[in-house]
């Protein structure tokens, strides 16, 4: 885990994913890039608005993506203060989504808030951004963020393909954490004309990677796994929890499973969801 990438949504004020992001990035040694992602004056100009109204707005923005820019230092800055060695910014005009999907190509980790009053505009638009940006996303919950900490990490384990790629890409931190607890629920129904023999051993993979964690079956099923996975972490006192991130529908990747959606909305600790 090299690279982190943090998405702050104020510049003024750094946001909560800031914060979380560029302690994790001092704890793992890695480097950090903050991003700004600001809509396009195009979106807030009316349709029939005239010229002047259309300059102001356009006025507006070249405002808005100076000072934006100009906080790149002010980030670097306080990151250094932090302990990250080595700290960038960069400033995006679009659709938030879109935007930080292409940044992430070239990043490890991405570290976005949930703040279901302002950051996103619609809940639909958090839960893209996580089964579409094809990394490793830690989501911070809407609460002061204290100290970073990955001593002691919850991983969910159904056997899915999701569930692999979490814990694969969670093994930086897995290996760095005191504790580690497997919460192994039911296997997810995978394609009925692939069978492995042997099947996957995550204990084995695990092991291989240096992280022995304890081990606890998941009774609950249905639409009660969300909320019995996040009471494992809350008894665990967990820091982080590490699960895959399930959509229904490959056409309408929003859709999230009912586990992926109760966790995305209820967390009250960092979340790491891989899609």
């Amino acid at each position: 885990m090299r690279d982190i990438l943090v998405n702050t949504v104020n510049f003024e004020q750094w946001s909560r994913d800031a914060q979380y992001g560029t302690g994790l990035a001092a704890l793992a040694g890695a480097a950090l890039t903050g991003v700004y992602v600001y809509p396009s004056p195009l979106y807030a100009t009316p349709e029939f608005g005239t010229p002047d109204v259309i300059e102001t707005v356009m006025a507006m923005s070249r405002i808005l993506e100076a000072s934006a820019l100009g906080a790149g230092e002010a980030f670097v800055a306080w990151a250094h203060e932090r302990g990250v060695a080595r700290a960038g910014w960069v400033v995006a005009q679009g659709n938030q989504v879109d935007a930080l999907a292409r940044i992430a190509c070239w990043h490890d980790l991405l570290v976005v808030e949930r703040d279901d009053d302002r950051t996103w505009s619609t809940p639909e638009d958090l839960a893209g951004l996580v089964l579409s940006v094809g990394l490793p996303c830690i989501v911070v919950p809407p609460r002061p963020v204290g100290e970073v900490a990955i001593g002691r990490i919850v991983v969910a384990w159904n056997g899915s393909p999701e569930a692999i790629r979490a814990v694969h890409a969670a093994l930086p931190l897995l290996q760095r954490a005191q504790e580690v607890l497997l919460v192994r629920g039911a296997p997810r129904e995978g394609f009925r004309d692939i069978i492995w023999k042997p099947p996957f051993d995550v204990d084995a993979y695990l092991g291989r990677h240096g992280v022995h964690p304890r081990s606890q079956d998941l009774t609950t099923a249905g639409h009660a796994v969300g909320a019995a996975l996040l009471e494992h972490a809350r008894q665990f006192d967990a820091d982080l929890l590490v699960m895959g991130a399930y959509g229904r529908s490959r056409f309408s990747e929003w859709m999230l499973g009912g586990a992926t959606r109760h966790v995305l909305w209820h967390a009250s600790l960092p979340v790491l969801f891989h899609h």
